[in-house]
């Protein structure tokens, strides 16, 4: 099982990349993971929205079959 995995905005510029493959089995597996490759992830990642397939998700969830996570941090603007 293979999960996308789309960083936008200050989240991309922390993990050096807009998109990566994962293949963590839950929200709390994945949240940890992605900590651990990419440890400027640590302070931003509590604020972000974490979409999976669309949904946002602030719970630890199975990841069984979703196909797309989006991690957005918070957006300022007007």
């Amino acid at each position: 099982m293979t999960t996308r995995v789309r960083y936008f905005a200050a989240a991309a510029e922390a993990a050096g990349t807009d998109a990566e493959d994962r293949g963590e089995r839950s929200l709390a597996e994945l949240r940890a993971a992605v900590v651990a490759d990419h440890p400027a992830l640590a302070d931003i990642l509590p604020r972000c929205a974490v979409m999976v397939d669309g949904v946002r998700s602030d719970d630890d969830r199975p990841l069984d079959d979703a196909q797309l996570i989006d991690v957005l941090p918070p957006f300022a603007g007007g």
